[in-house]
């Protein structure tokens, strides 16, 4: 069960490796490996609504900046197995993000929360929106009447997300960001200083100039790419669909108290 309140950071280091947060992972080394050369050699549903082109088209490359920024074996012999995230590595990234977070609630920001993970990092994103609602901060709503080909674009407890055949729905897709922020526009509505999100969600609205935050897990390496050039400010390595939603409310208190939002 997670740990009550709101955890030391070495308190925390424990809990991501005890529940697989962070640490020995589940996802294997095969899997990560597949994904890198995916995206190295153009496989745009890898690229997280990025425009990538042909600046890493070295699979080694990714690998080096995987290892760098999630904590991934860097060795390019070692094939199978498992694979591993650096819980340090996750909780500067926590800590970076806490600072973006500070930011927008000092300046009453307007911030656009958004998953394509829903199954694990939703209530993620709604305790987020809830801290920084409370401290002043515009949640976007976002436009009704948005879809994509993969579904409708969706809004539930604060936080965009694709619905298809009534069920949440999993994307890597950064169409239903465009679909938001072109809707914004259409209605003659302010862009968000601040995205909150992961996947697509995140790629896309960096990609087009918007403040991105993210999370994302070691077999997605784009927005880590997307870090390293700039596009993205911040991006937080975790496995993104563990056992229990539950397993990252720890991770939760410490971003919010991080940010003075607890």
């Amino acid at each position: 069960m997670p740990i009550p309140g709101t955890p030391s950071r070495a308190e925390l280091v424990d809990h991501l490796v005890r529940t697989r947060i962070a640490g020995d992972v589940a996802t294997p080394r095969e899997n990560n490996l597949s994904h890198y050369r995916k995206l190295a050699n153009g496989d745009r549903s890898f690229w997280l609504g990025l425009e990538l082109e042909d600046r890493w088209s070295d699979e080694q490359d990714v690998l080096a900046v995987m290892a760098e920024r999630c904590g991934v074996n860097d060795d390019p012999e070692y094939r199978y197995g498992q694979d591993t995230i650096d819980p340090e590595l996750t909780v500067d990234a926590l800590e970076r993000l806490a600072a973006r977070l500070r930011k927008a609630a000092d300046g009453e920001q307007r911030v656009l929360l958004a998953t394509g993970h829903p199954g694990g990092l939703l209530d993620v994103h709604r305790a987020t929106a809830a801290a920084l609602r409370a401290a002043g901060c515009e949640i976007v709503v976002i436009p009704d009447g948005l879809q994509t080909n993969e579904g409708y674009v969706m809004q539930f407890a604060d936080v965009a997300v694709l619905e298809h055949g009534a069920t949440l729905w999993h994307t890597h897709s950064g169409e239903p960001m465009r679909a938001i922020l072109k809707g914004l526009e259409a209605e003659g509505r302010p862009l968000p200083d601040l995205v909150v999100a992961d996947h697509g969600w995140a790629g896309c609205a960096g990609q087009l100039g918007l403040d991105s935050v993210a999370y994302a897990d070691c077999n997605d390496p784009a927005l880590f790419l997307a870090e390293a050039e700039g596009t993205v400010q911040v991006t937080v390595p975790l496995d993104d669909h563990v056992t229990s939603p539950r397993h990252y409310d720890p991770l939760t208190a410490y971003l919010l108290n991080a940010a003075g939002l607890a």
